[in-house]
């Protein structure tokens, strides 16, 4: 079998802890379930699909009574499919697969950003000169094989129904001039056209705000359709980490929820985008 992908590790991680919540050995769920400790093991890996029906059986023998992780869960059986991400698995890292099948299928999404504008609001100018920065130095296929998956990427801000986005961006970013001021003014006018989309939100942390929690990290915080099943992505220069611990969650939900409190309100935040833009 292929390897499994993110979301059905992050699956049989799911299946794990129920598990280990219920005080079960991987050996004693077999002998409930009436198969090998081999096959729980399979399953908790990823390795092999699982019905909706065995993940209610696993929830009853488990003694698991939050109906909305089980339909969640359940949910989860029929996505064995693989999407759009995997004709790049040859040429880019295993994080930017599970990066996009994470956005896939988040309910939503919120992001914290620091020195960069997020990938889902860049235009292919601005990103082909980020591409340009990364040490070491990608050859031109490779810039562009990455500028095509990040632009793919942005399909879940138009899908129906598109998923709502939520993007907190520090005035910093917004004044770096990747590509020049020419692009930098088509990135900011962008930005201020994507903001008025109703499912779209842009806030900016202007430099007056002083110190804020979170300060030297890029984050992505992925819902999911119950809170269990939330993600956090952590973009950093050695690579991307996924989280889902529920302390690691409710760090960085705090973190975001903070951020969002210091930073301006949707509209004064395209003022300031609409000014920094103008003086360029």
């Amino acid at each position: 079998m292929r390897n499994p992908t993110g979301r059905q590790l992050r699956f049989g991680t799911e299946l794990r802890k129920l598990r280990e919540r219920a005080g079960l050995s991987a050996t004693e769920a077999g002998q409930l379930l009436g198969i090998r400790q081999t096959q729980v093991s399979n399953m908790e890996a990823g390795r092999v699909g699982v019905s909706a029906e065995r993940v209610r059986t696993l929830a009853c023998h488990y003694d698991c009574s939050d109906q909305a992780l089980i339909q969640a869960l359940s949910a989860m059986t029929t996505e064995r499919s693989r999407g759009w991400w995997e004709e790049y698995r040859e040429i880019l890292t295993s994080g930017l697969l599970e990066l996009a099948e994470m956005e896939h299928h988040a309910t939503r999404l919120r992001a914290g950003i620091t020195a960069h504008i997020p990938g889902l609001l860049q235009i292919h100018d601005h990103a082909r000169e980020v591409f340009r920065q990364v040490v070491p130095t990608l050859s031109p296929p490779a810039i562009e094989h990455r500028l095509s998956f990040r632009i793919k990427r942005q399909t879940v801000l138009f899908d129906e129904p598109p998923t709502p986005y939520e993007a907190i961006i520090h005035e910093a970013a917004l004044r770096m001039q990747f590509g020049g001021p020419a692009v930098t003014q088509r990135q900011l006018q962008h930005i201020l056209d994507m903001s008025e989309h109703p499912h779209i939100t842009v806030q900016v942390i202007p430099f007056a705000a002083g110190a804020y929690p979170g300060s030297g990290q890029s984050i992505l915080y992925a819902h999911g359709p119950v809170p269990q099943l939330d993600t956090v992505h952590l973009d950093q220069s050695h690579g991307s980490a996924l989280l889902d611990a529920e302390t690691q969650l409710a760090k960085y939900r705090e973190l975001l929820d903070r951020m969002e409190t210091i930073a301006l309100a949707p509209e004064k935040s395209r003022d300031l985008i609409h000014t920094i833009a103008q003086n360029l």
